[in-house]
């Protein structure tokens, strides 16, 4: 993946927060890419996404913009991020509501989330929708299969259970680390499949070793 930076050497990245379900996707991207030294952070809320956060969370627009280091309006066209000149290193959606997907993959761009994914997807950077919809149908799975083949990655918010989640909050941590995996953003919010998963089979699986020896002297065993 091509290393877009600024001159001062931070990526930059830009989080896009629509109005589908799951505001705190987007938060908590904000919250851990704040906390990445070397990350410049873009954001553009659109007006659907001003009152899903009002109706979700106890934080104002204002709280939410302040996480970020630059603030576009959804209406600013002429933004930064509007530019295929403007080197970015890669851009979220999180969430993604089925309507920014779909003015993505058919190219209605009126609007600066899906203008600034638009741009970043013809330069070929890397962009991912963490979409927040279900059922689906059929229209919907080709407006995915329309931003797939543009080179877009959709990446729906499926919780893991491997890691053994006590909160909502550990579920989120989970879903945006591997978000960021996908923009190459160093991120460690969450146990990985390998650091939990083999201590907790050791402790419910026998050994082969302690199976033979529950075994009857004389016995076959099978798997």
């Amino acid at each position: 993946m091509t290393n877009n930076t600024r001159a001062s050497g931070k990526k930059r990245v830009v989080v896009g927060i629509s109005g589908a379900s799951g505001s705190a996707y987007g938060i908590r991207l904000l919250e851990i890419l704040r906390a990445t030294p070397d990350v410049e952070t873009h954001l553009v809320v659109s007006r659907s996404a001003r009152q899903t956060l009002q109706l979700e969370t106890s934080l104002t627009v204002a709280d939410v913009e302040a996480m970020a280091d630059v603030v576009h309006s959804s209406v600013d066209i002429g933004a930064s991020i509007s530019s295929g000149s403007f080197k970015i290193h890669g851009m979220v959606v999180a969430p993604c509501s089925i309507k920014t997907m779909s003015n993505l993959a058919w190219g209605n761009t009126g609007e600066l989330i899906a203008r600034a994914a638009d741009v970043a997807l013809k330069e070929r950077r890397r962009v991912v929708l963490m979409l927040r919809e279900t059922p689906l149908h059929v229209g919907h799975i080709e407006s995915m299969l329309r931003v797939s083949q543009a080179g877009a990655i959709v990446f729906p918010p499926v919780p893991a259970f491997y890691n053994r989640p006590q909160t909502v909050a550990d579920i989120v941590d989970h879903s945006v680390m591997r978000c960021l995996d996908l923009i190459d953003i160093e991120c460690e919010a969450a146990p990985r499949w390998g650091e939990t998963s083999r201590s907790l089979l050791a402790a419910t699986i026998p050994s082969s070793a302690g199976a033979q020896a529950q075994s009857p002297q004389g016995a076959m065993t099978h798997d």
